[in-house]
């Protein structure tokens, strides 16, 4: 997304996390801009029940939490590892004087939070929907398009409880889902792997 040797001109830091590391808490109010060099981390929340529902998984290249930054509001979700990685971390100062100077990066980080809006956009009617269908092969579009990935098959690289958490869906209806799209040729399965398959 941004550079990362401007962001280390700018005081940023590339630091290793490991999985499961909480980067930050609900209530937490926000100290750094956060750029994902390797792994992946993933924002969620919990029901009063204590059913986790993940807001996103974010990936190489892709940064999270920054609403936060500007609005100077708490962060309304956790911040989690899935895996182990590395991301550059830069003081939220710092990264307002980058922005400030550099005004074609402030662009870049609009048409992130822009496609993110995006997809809460798309997703909210498709999670009140009642069809598992419709909600998860949107999501497996938006993964590969918020991926930039023209290949005419894309490697859904989560696990199903992981689109379970993103959809709202019990993991169960995600492997039964994963069947029927399958057979509508939606999508293939290969090694226990799910192969999304373009209709380009």
């Amino acid at each position: 997304m941004i550079n990362e040797e401007l962001l280390i001109e700018f005081g940023g830091e590339i630091r290793d996390f490991k999985k499961k590391e909480v980067f930050f808490e609900v209530g937490h109010y926000p100290s750094y801009y956060y750029q994902i060099v390797e792994g992946k981390v993933k924002m969620n929340n919990f029901s009063e029940e204590g059913k986790e529902f993940i807001q996103n998984i974010f990936i190489e290249g892709q940064s999270f939490g920054e609403p936060p930054l500007f609005v100077d509001e708490p962060y309304p979700a956790n911040a989690i590892a899935v895996t182990k990685g590395k991301v550059i971390q830069i003081p939220k100062t710092s990264f307002f004087e980058l922005l400030k100077s550099h005004p074609e990066v402030s662009l870049i980080v609009n048409k992130s939070l822009a496609r993110r809006l995006y997809y809460k956009s798309i997703m909210a009617p498709e999670i009140s929907s009642q069809t598992p269908e419709r909600r998860l092969i949107k999501l497996l579009y938006y993964l590969r398009a918020h991926d930039q990935n023209n290949e005419a098959e894309y490697l859904i690289n989560f696990s199903r409880q992981q689109l379970g958490d993103l959809t709202g869906l019990r993991v169960e209806t995600v492997i039964r889902t994963i069947k029927i799209l399958e057979k509508k040729g939606e999508l293939e399965i290969r090694n226990g792997k799910i192969i999304l398959i373009s209709k380009d």
